[in-house]
């Protein structure tokens, strides 16, 4: 069985790989120190620690005295490589200086390798071990927080009942070990021995889940890993603050003693649930102190309010100096201390009032909108809010509506305005009750009774002022009749002097007339007619006509009123019809007849339908509902257009004749039907007369016609030509990005023409190439299938068929084939080839170039030799070819 033994102080574990052991000890200052080390190292292990500070506070400079070792600033010892240990000793200097000071001090690290223990052969008859089916037995451990030391400290010892039959080797991993944080816990490997370098923050890592492993020399496992958990126990070594730097609370002014304000929060980071965490919350001081407000609640933190005097107008801000402190707030525990702000929020608790008990103003008669005083009023709430912002009323004196009062939003002032304009003589002075409130209710306080609106009275006094005419009442109507005859008057808009009660000495003037209708009398105001009136008009509405009239007195003062005429209807306008109506003998076998009358309902429908004997060998005309009528035929009627002559009659005998004209068709809607009217009996004009662009569209259509003709005469049209080269550039000429291995060119194979080869038929011929290279220029046009020929000495243009019976013919695209192509392009390529090698070093380099050269442009301004010039000027590059294009030249010649 394995037996573990515990020891006290615990930290996180870093695992050293089977065979870390880090032994440190400290030794007097500048002394030697002795440090035992397993004998094998390995890189970036810690071997101890030296006090520097003791042997030279001041060190800016630490060195190392031998390379496989490296000093931190902290006294760290660290192996930079792995070792061995050939001995039992290995001893190097730490070298220590301060610049400033001058002074150097020297530190001598001795390592010494710990005993190896031999381990135990097995038998040869244990040839197989068997795994322990018991477990190890751990035994609680704890580390202290914040631990003095010295370090390493032993933690805890584990064994393996296997031991005494074998050689274990120990070792341990998880947090601490070859976990974050690296190198706080390492162990013995032959003793089992747990040791921690360093002291652990509780806070940082509460507690350590370790394995432990037991193995032979040759990696057998006899026991299962051992879990192994170091609990750090808590040092009261963290104060309580508050959880926030600022903190305002708010709370009602007035408010009743117990109103909770808010609650103060605190953190502690020790242990939860322990005397370490346990807080007590108390007021230090009150700013100001006196009365106290406030008292809070020492396990909770709650504030609340132990005073009904919180009054915002005398004081609106509080500030509690708090104190935080644990161990239950003894006197030897940790504390804080935080200040709370209490902000004391406004009430309607203070009535506004009035500065002045009354008030005195004036105004003229007759004015409108018109601001006549301003009252102020104090209120001790806070300003600009909805507790002090005040909401005036009158409250006796505006039976009649002459007057408005409201607040200005920037001062909080009460604005008095005349909305309606006082006269005189009927009242010469008003008295007005006016009242004051806030906008939100009046909270009744604690230490107040509930007050009264206050009040005050605006004494206004009228003054008279010559007043103007009045134009009472605004809208006056008069009724006429429909069609009343030019030159007649009717009675127009009277106005009156408020001051003499009569219109004597007005005059009158019309300013709006639409229809232009009437004339006005200046000095009486009546009207006369000067157009009749049509109740039709496109200026009448709802049989109303408007006119508006102006009187002005002898000052200029003036009034506006409006004269309405009611027309009364009279039966002038006949009922009036579609004429132009279509039959779909698909659909049905009538029309529907909707007639309307300009007039109005009493003198429009009922409609009677009368169909004229010539028609009615054809129709027949049905009445539906007094409003429309059926038009229908009495058979099956040819596609075609027939009048129809037809009477309607409204229903006082008003009579139209109206002659429609039917149209039979075949189609499903009228607007699908396209019958014209060719041969057609109707009342349809029978004149035609063509507009400029219509004539323009018929000669633009006979010249597109011809275009179409003379191009299938060109069709038809069959040459011959015959071809002056054979067919040797299929065999030299290949695309120009093949890049595949070609024959070599010598001049063996190439020979110049020393013949003239000609273009000939029964009706002409043209020379291509003459013995000295004379060259006949010809123009080459493409006319769909053809091309043309033009020579330039003598003949004229000469067409040429590309295309030709029985095979070669012309292709979908109207393009001509190889053959008749190649008889065309051949003589001209060889004529230019022959001209191309006349000259040397002149032109050749503007067409002999390898295949990836990217150069300037020729100067002839060409893709090449073969292009195809429409013009006959700028050919003379071609006398002045280079001998490099010879090659390309020959390559075109048949030998």
């Amino acid at each position: 069985m394995a037996a573990v033994a515990a020891a006290p102080g615990s930290i996180f574990c870093k695992q050293l790989l089977f065979s870390l052991l880090v032994l440190l000890l400290f030794c007097d200052a500048c002394e030697k120190i002795s440090l035992q080390v397993p004998s094998h190292l390995q890189a970036d292990t810690l071997v101890g620690k030296a006090n520097l500070k003791a042997c030279l506070p001041s060190a800016s400079l630490i060195l190392s005295s031998d390379p496989d070792f490296r000093v931190l600033e902290d006294g760290s010892i660290y192996a930079t490589r792995d070792l061995t240990l050939s001995s039992e000793r290995k001893s190097f200097s730490i070298l220590l200086s301060d610049s400033q000071k001058q002074d150097q001090k020297e530190i001598e690290t001795v390592l010494e390798a710990r005993e190896k223990k031999l381990p135990k052969k097995r038998l040869a008859k244990d040839t197989v071990l068997k795994r322990s089916k018991r477990r190890w037995a751990p035994i609680p451990c704890s580390l202290m927080e914040n631990s003095l030391g010295p370090f390493p400290q032993h933690v805890q010892q584990v064994q393996s009942d296997a031991a005494q039959n074998y050689t274990i080797f120990y070792s341990i991993s998880g947090p601490g070990v070859d976990k974050e944080p690296f190198n706080l816990f390492f162990i013995d490997k032959d003793t089992g021995d747990i040791f921690c370098t360093r002291s652990i923050d509780r806070e940082q890592y509460e507690q350590f889940s370790l394995y432990a492993y037991a193995t032979t020399a040759d990696g057998y496992a006899p026991e299962y890993p051992l879990p192994l958990l170091f609990k750090v126990e808590d040092d009261n070594d963290n104060a309580p603050y508050f959880e926030s730097k600022v903190t305002i609370f708010k709370v009602l002014e007035n408010c009743r003693p117990g109103t909770s304000i808010g609650q103060v929060t605190a953190i502690d980071l020790d242990e939860p649930g322990t005397l370490h965490t346990r807080l007590k919350f108390r007021i230090l001081q009150q700013i100001p102190d006196h009365p106290k407000h406030f008292s809070i609640h020492p396990d909770t933190g709650v504030i609340t309010t132990i005073s009904p005097l919180l009054d915002r107008e005398k004081c609106d801000t509080y500030q509690l100096i708090m104190e935080v402190r644990d161990m239950a707030g003894q006197p030897f525990g940790l504390f804080n201390t935080g200040t709370i702000t209490i902000s004391l929020e406004d009430e309607n608790d203070n009535p506004p009032c009035f500065t002045q008990n009354s008030y005195f103003a004036e105004v003229e008669e007759n004015r409108i909108d018109v601001e006549i005083l301003r009252m102020t009023v104090h209120d001790h709430d806070l300003p600009n809010t909805p507790y002090s912002k005040a909401i005036y009323k009158i409250l006796q004196g505006n039976e009649n509506g002459n007057f408005k009062i409201s607040t200005d939003p920037n001062t909080n002032e009460a604005v008095l305005c005349v909305f309606k304009p006082l006269n005189y003589e009927v009242n010469r002075q008003v008295v007005l009750q006016i009242g004051v409130l806030n906008e939100v209710q009046f909270s009744k306080a604690t230490n107040s009774q509930t007050p009264t609106m206050c009040t005050t009275t605006v004494t206004v006094t009228v003054k008279d002022s010559d007043e103007g005419p009045e134009c009472h009442p605004p809208v006056k109507v008069i009724q006429s009749r429909d069609g009343f005859p030019i030159g007649k008057e009717i009675l127009g808009y009277k106005a009156l002097d408020p001051e003499t009660h009569s219109g004597e000495g007005l005059r009158y003037k019309k300013i709006r007339d639409d229809g232009n209708w009437f004339e006005i009398n200046e000095y009486t105001g009546d009207l006369r007619t000067i157009k009749v009136l049509d109740r039709e008009s496109e200026f009448v509405r709802n049989d109303q006509y408007n006119v508006s009239v102006v009187a002005m007195d002898g000052d200029g003062r003036s009034c506006t009123g409006t004269l309405m005429v009611l027309i009364e209807d009279y039966n002038d306008h006949p009922p009036q019809i579609q004429r132009d109506l279509t039959i779909c003998q698909q659909n049905s076998d009538f029309v529907i007849l909707e007639p309307e009358d300009l007039d109005g309902p009493e003198n429009g429908p009922p409609f009677q339908f009368f169909l004229d004997n010539s028609a009615s060998e054809l129709w027949t005309i049905e009445s539906k509902d007094g409003r429309t009528a059926f038009l229908r035929q009495r058979q099956n009627l040819d596609y075609n257009y027939y009048p129809v002559p037809i009477q309607i009659k409204d229903r006082h005998g008003l009579t139209a004749k109206h002659v429609l004209s039917v149209r039979v068709c075949e189609c499903t809607t009228p607007s699908e039907c396209r019958m014209t009217l060719k041969g057609v009996r109707d009342l349809r004009p029978s004149n035609v007369i063509l507009g400029r662009w219509a004539i323009l569209a018929m000669v633009l259509g006979s010249a597109l016609l011809l275009c179409i003709l003379f191009t299938l005469f060109c069709v038809t049209v069959k040459r011959t030509v015959k071809k002056c080269f054979p067919d040797v550039a299929q065999q030299n000429l290949i695309v120009s990005n093949t890049e595949g291995p070609g024959e070599e060119v010598t001049e063996a194979n190439i020979r110049l023409p020393t013949q003239t080869s000609n273009i000939c038929d029964t009706s002409m011929c043209v020379g291509t190439l003459g013995g000295q290279g004379v060259k006949t220029q010809q123009n080459f046009e493409m006319i769909k299938g053809c091309y043309t020929l033009d020579s330039s000495k003598g003949g004229g243009p000469q067409t040429v068929e590309c295309c030709q019976d029985g095979g070669q013919g012309v292709t979908d695209d109207s393009r001509c084939a190889y053959t008749e192509w190649h008889s065309f392009t051949q003589p001209r390529l060889g004529e230019k080839v022959y001209l191309c090698g006349q000259d040397e070093y002149k032109r050749s380099e503007d067409y002999v170039r390898s295949y990836d050269y990217e150069g300037k442009g020729s100067v002839a301004g060409s893709i090449g030799c073969c292009s195809d010039r429409q013009e006959e000027e700028g050919l003379e590059f071609l006398d002045h070819l280079e001998p490099k294009f010879r090659t390309l030249a020959r390559t075109c010649v048949k030998k």
